[in-house]
């Protein structure tokens, strides 16, 4: 390998790290080849949801977030990567390409964030009531900036309430449409398969008290005096633009503040269902007084200790160098 290529160990290494991104209903909608010396990450279409993600959202913000992963693994083996976004010479199905960069020593922030990426996952329980510190707050906003992005922490109640008002609304007209309903069944599984949402990863059936909505994966009922939180802290994370450009680079946004969480102590779940319904997201959007758009809702605290859920192996999303 000269020094201006990445080879296949490489590439193991960076989808390693890339598979523990999120996805909508954990569908991992993303391949990884070795091509001329670089990295790519593409999208993989046969895995993009028919019903909730019709216009390809969420496929863009999983790959960009597995983008991310990639890329802080490939730092951390002292090789960072130049990469572009959508690259034109490419196929269509390309969402980044990375390339060897200068060699360098992994940061010390490369270095905690890499550490978090085997541990994070999505908490969707109900967390203790405990406040997010100021500290941890101003590195979640800075985390977004750095991927030039942002980040809008929810204050107090009224803002709160209005949030909690849109993404109700939100979840109530994707619980109507019958096709819908069933394409997430079709994600929710009893076991431990390599993809989907296992039901002991879901959260407990929703009650009438319940501020926010959840995702049904579950119909198991939650133990007494676990409700969920009564201020929870809610994040909006949002892109300047909407182009599939923005996606992604939304999508690393996303990763970068998630293992931040994760290396805070903290656990995070999203909500997207007032991102999936157009009117509730405009309507979020002028709620928040922003030009920008929003791309993402995360509810983040201290949580019961979890697991990351399943992933495929790495033989399935590997192609071939050509």
């Amino acid at each position: 390998m000269s020094a201006q290529s990445y080879g296949q160990d490489h590439l193991r290494i960076a989808a390693a790290a890339a598979i523990r991104a999120p996805s909508l209903h954990n569908s991992q909608p993303w391949r990884f080849r070795l091509h001329e010396g670089a990295i790519e990450v593409l999208a993989d279409s046969s895995r993009q949801l028919a019903v909730a993600d019709s216009a390809g959202w969420a496929v863009r913000i999983a790959c960009g977030a597995a983008t991310f992963n990639a890329r802080l693994a490939l730092a951390n083996e002292g090789l960072p990567a130049d990469v572009r976004l959508l690259p034109r010479d490419t196929g269509p199905d390309v969402i980044a390409r990375l390339t060897p960069g200068n060699r360098r020593p992994a940061s010390y922030l490369e270095d905690a964030l890499g550490a978090a990426i085997p541990r994070r996952y999505s908490n969707r329980k109900p967390f203790f009531p405990n406040p997010v510190p100021s500290e941890v707050r101003v590195q979640l906003i800075e985390a977004a900036r750095a991927e030039a992005s942002w980040l809008d922490l929810l204050v107090g109640m009224t803002a709160l309430s209005g949030f909690a008002e849109i993404a109700q609304s939100a979840d109530r007209v994707l619980r109507r449409n019958p096709q819908y309903q069933a394409e997430m069944l079709s994600w929710s599984h009893a076991d431990q398969a390599p993809d989907g949402v296992p039901v002991t990863a879901g959260a407990p059936a929703a009650e009438p008290q319940d501020l926010l909505p959840q995702r049904p994966f579950t119909d198991r009922r939650r133990a007494p005096g676990r409700d969920f939180e009564p201020e929870p802290l809610v994040a909006i994370l949002g892109s300047a633009g909407d182009r599939p450009f923005d996606q992604i680079t939304a999508g690393q946004a996303l990763q970068r503040v998630l293992l931040a969480v994760t290396d805070a102590g903290l656990d995070a779940s999203m909500l997207s269902q007032p991102i999936e319904v157009p009117a509730a997201r405009e309507q979020l959007r002028r709620s928040l007084r922003r030009s920008g758009i929003p791309q993402m809702a995360l509810r983040i605290g201290y949580g019961q200790p979890g697991r990351p859920t399943p992933r495929r192996d790495l033989a399935d999303v590997l192609a071939e160098p050509s």
